[in-house]
């Protein structure tokens, strides 16, 4: 028996490959499913399942495409209504592979069809369970995503998940290994830890959620608390897992056509695409197309494309670095984004060659900027989360979170500088690009970020830990 994690960072999200015996079962594919074939090939094997924990908010799923290449089931559990061929287990419908056993446990609460897969080997052994979103290292999976007006409410879904935990979780051996659908970074939990693999055991005396004397009421009040809103285009998201998509090879057909500059020009003129600059952050500051928008793909890029750009069916023209045209839209196709036009043959020099307007981002250090901060009174923007500028912040700055910045559009000033920064320089610019695409162009990007500005002995808000607050 094999049991390998296909971890992608910039998702926090974990596929699963379990190989035994020539056969492969694959657990929550990412849209790209290349790898997965690759891998059974490599083990010359078979896959004979696709098994999904749920229909998926934050990534669109490869089940669809990884069945069309295998002839494998897609399996879901209890209550899932696809409108493709998929088999819905019963609670408890057991799924032989090779010499061992995959079990079917319904497990609602993060969504009514949320299932936990349980693997036994070849002697009836429980080994290791694949919890999707139910259960985190550390947390549990939001209850406010598959909510039905007046129906369902985030507080019922809340008391299903304390039910599926403490009655089927909970009750398993403390050796069996917890293989979770996100970690760290994902937007389908609040706190989860950095690690991707622990022991139930562990999660019994570290994760709030399993704590044995908690009151269900109790738990429901934690579970809820802080909850901030799911990002736009999560909903797009479970539509296509549950009712099918373009096949990705039509994708990147279409998005990995080389424009000119010319060309690529018209294409933004006659399309309405947003200009999407994936170059690194210090690339972009030097020069870029006019109110392009830069989210950069050594960054979080997919979660800030679906955070800020909230239809997937606007249309996207890319600039990447050359190389890299691909990846960026097999990463957009992740989370939905399915209508790149495009890409500018030859990256932003091409532009520049044909003598078109750019711009460029006022950046300095974050000793230039101690300098400025201490000649007197500063406008400064703190585009992090608030419970990273709770936690800690410069004392003279005021908090505009990247994921509300339209919200607070009418507080940067109009007739003098102002100052933006972020942890470490990716966030800064992506807003330092939003703004410009605005018409607010009296910015200045600090480089490095809140770590920069703190080595510099900057005056900042005394540290209280995140967890408190």
């Amino acid at each position: 028996m094999k049991v390998e994690q296909i971890y992608t960072g910039c998702l926090a999200q974990g596929a699963y490959y379990i190989e035994s015996s020539g056969e492969v079962a694959i657990i929550d594919p990412l849209r790209e499913v290349k790898p997965y074939l690759n891998r059974a090939k490599l083990d010359d094997a078979k896959i004979k399942y696709i098994f999904e924990t749920h229909f998926h908010a934050d990534f669109v799923s490869g089940h669809v495409t990884l069945a069309k290449e295998t002839g494998a089931p897609i399996v879901f559990g209890p209550n899932a209504n696809p409108t493709f061929d998929a088999l819905i287990a019963e609670d408890g419908q057991e799924f032989k592979l090779g010499s061992v056993t995959i079990v079917a446990i319904h497990t609602p609460g993060h969504t009514m069809e949320s299932t936990t897969y349980l693997l036994r080997d070849e002697n009836g052994k429980d080994q290791a369970i694949f919890s999707g979103d139910t259960l985190f290292l550390g947390d549990v999976g939001r209850p406010d995503l598959a909510q039905k007006k007046g129906t369902l409410t985030e507080k019922d879904l809340a008391g299903f998940l304390y039910d599926s935990l403490r009655e089927k979780i909970m009750p398993l051996a403390d050796d069996v290994t917890v293989y979770p659908a996100h970690g760290a970074g994902s937007a389908c939990g609040k706190n989860m830890m950095k690690e991707t693999v622990d022991t139930l055991g562990n999660q019994k005396q570290m994760n709030y959620a399993l704590r044995a004397d908690m009151a269900k009421d109790e738990f429901i009040a934690e579970v809820i608390d802080g909850l901030l809103s799911p990002p736009q285009y999560f909903p797009m998201n479970v539509k296509m897992n549950k009712e099918g998509y373009e096949d990705i090879s039509e994708v990147l057909k279409r998005g990995t056509q080389e424009l000119s500059a010319d060309a690529f020009e018209a294409a933004a003129n006659e399309t309405g695409a947003i200009i999407l600059d994936v170059r690194r952050q210090d690339s972009f500051a030097k020069g870029h197309v006019p109110r392009s928008i830069f989210i950069g793909l050594d960054g979080n890029f997919a979660p800030w494309v679906g955070a800020l750009i909230a239809d997937i069916k606007q249309p996207l023209l890319l600039i990447a670095e050359p190389g890299r045209e691909e990846e960026a839209v097999i990463r957009l196709s992740r989370v939905g984004f399915d209508n790149s036009l495009g890409y500018l043959k030859g990256s932003f020099e091409a532009w520049k060659k044909a003598a078109k307007e750019y711009d460029t981002v006022s950046s300095v250090p974050a000793e230039i900027f101690k300098k400025e901060l201490a000649g007197g009174s500063k406008s400064v923007f703190d585009v992090r989360k608030k419970s990273e500028y709770l936690s800690e912040h410069v004392m003279a700055s005021n908090n505009a979170p990247l994921d509300f910045l339209n919200d607070h559009l009418t507080e940067f000033p109009e007739n003098k500088t102002f100052y933006l920064y972020c942890a470490g320089g990716y966030r800064s610019m992506i807003a330092s690009s939003i703004l410009k695409s605005r018409g607010i162009h009296n910015l200045i990007d600090v480089q490095g970020g809140f770590k920069s500005i703190k080595e510099t002995g900057v005056t900042v808000s005394e540290f209280i830990c995140p967890s408190t607050l």
